[in-house]
């Protein structure tokens, strides 16, 4: 396998600053990181993204999220492993990246799920890592980013 170029933002160079600023807001919102990190990799898994799953399964190792969790996060709503806040959040992940599954892509229900145990700084901090995995995502797939090629 082989990239089709280097990921967008390491070639315009201006650009990675603004998105680790992101990642770096999104960290600071309150939100458990492993719980961030979970979100990142289903998000990415839904997406197809073979670099953002394999760095993703790397930072969430390393943020604490154990091994049973890691395998079992494409199947978190059948998975004994996840609380009952994180069912939440993945929930809010999915549907915010399946935008175009259903009319109401996010619908009150989830909304409302999250919220109920989130509040506003930690679900804007959730939005945001949706927002900019899905970017990442983007980038990666158009581009074939490899897995395991950024380290």
């Amino acid at each position: 396998m082989q990239a089709r170029m280097q990921n967008p933002a390491m070639v315009l160079s201006d650009a990675m600053q603004p998105i680790q600023q992101v990642f770096k807001a999104a960290h600071g919102g309150g939100v458990d990181a492993r719980t961030l990190e979970l979100v990142h990799l289903r998000v990415s898994q839904i997406n197809g993204c073979s670099a953002c799953v394999d760095a993703g399964a790397k930072t969430a190792r390393k943020a604490g999220v154990d091994d049973d969790r890691l395998a079992a996060v494409a199947a978190w709503r059948e998975a004994p492993y996840f609380t009952d806040e994180e069912r939440a959040a993945l929930a809010l992940a999915e549907a915010a990246t399946r935008l175009a599954d259903r009319p109401d892509a996010v619908s009150d229900e989830v909304w409302d799920a999250a919220a109920t145990y989130y509040d506003e700084r930690q679900l804007a901090a959730i939005v945001l890592m949706i927002g900019v995995t899905n970017m990442f995502n983007r980038l990666n797939a158009t581009t074939r980013q490899i897995a395991g090629a950024w380290g």
